[in-house]
């Protein structure tokens, strides 16, 4: 169990790691979590959120009923303290795993808000742009009609 547990960790960092940097891998990355996030995905993602929580939470358990069985003896006995640290281990792996899982989401949604503000944000520049470019050719365009206005009133 703690070898998928490492394993799932270490996916979740080489996740995390790609989407920090603007790489080729970013963009599949990110088209891919898009993806997931849609039609089922979301009750999907949810329901192996909760399975692994309770996981989670009957690790932790077991700890504390190890844990009492130590205070109440008196004495370490080696198979409880094997015991504990590998259901110490398998609990850290789980949480930290967790952690990582809300990590990505929150990335996710900040990469794809950033990617719509600065689109925004171009889109105003090139309005504004559009408006400085009408509102200095308008006077010479004004200025020429007065001065054919003026022509063909002389004549």
């Amino acid at each position: 169990m703690n070898q998928v547990l490492f394993t799932l960790v270490l996916a979740e960092m080489v996740l995390i790691l790609s989407l920090l940097f603007q790489t080729p891998l970013r963009k599949l990355v990110i088209v891919g979590l898009d993806r997931s996030k849609q039609g089922r995905g979301p009750l999907v993602a949810k329901s192996v959120g909760g399975t692994i929580l309770v996981f989670f939470s009957s690790t932790i358990y077991s700890v504390f009923s190890v844990q009492k069985r130590l205070t109440e003896t008196g004495f370490v006995n080696p198979t409880d303290e094997v015991l504990m640290a590998h259901r110490l281990l398998e609990a850290s792996l789980i949480g930290f795993s967790l952690f990582l899982a809300m990590v990505i989401d929150r990335l996710h949604y900040y990469i794809k808000e950033l990617h719509l503000l600065r689109k925004r944000v171009e889109e105003v520049k090139n309005l504004k742009k559009d408006q400085e470019h009408r509102e200095t050719t308008a006077p010479a365009e004004v200025k020429k009609a007065t001065q054919m206005i003026d022509k063909a009133a002389e004549s």
